[in-house]
């Protein structure tokens, strides 16, 4: 029997320890759509005193892996990118809403806009995935 996408991303969640240490919250757990938030920790900066880039990026693509894994196919990114747009701070709360650009039986096209507490966009994630046509199961 299939999975709802609820089962999927909270499975997925679970077995997920870098979405589990960046502390990530689910807000929202549509297909193409998923929204995440977390807040960023002392631990999380670089020697420059602003977050780290991966932190953003790691966010964004769970974002990418939760929004393309919902819809009930097992599916893995091929390509990203982000561009950073605004510094990110210890204390930041960051939310990131993933948009379906494209989807077809095999590939699908996403783009993320990551946002912090003051709703100014901090960062830009576009990503590809590969569906494997392997459904999520129980």
């Amino acid at each position: 029997m299939a999975l709802s996408s609820r089962e999927i991303i909270d499975t997925m969640m679970a077995d997920d320890k870098m979405s589990q240490w960046l502390g990530i919250e689910i807000l929202d757990y549509t297909p193409g759509a998923v929204s995440l938030k977390m807040t960023v920790r002392e631990e999380m900066v670089n020697g420059f005193k602003v977050t780290h880039g991966g932190i953003t990026y790691c966010l964004a693509d769970s974002a990418l892996a939760f929004s393309a894994n919902a819809h009930g196919i097992r599916s893995m990114s091929i390509e990203t990118s982000i561009s950073h747009l605004k510094k990110v701070t210890t204390g930041d709360v960051l939310t990131v809403q993933s948009k379906e650009l494209s989807l077809s039986r095999k590939i699908g096209v996403y783009e993320m806009d990551v946002f912090n507490q003051d709703n100014n966009i901090v960062a830009h994630f576009k990503g590809t995935v590969y569906r494997s046509g392997i459904e999520w199961e129980n």
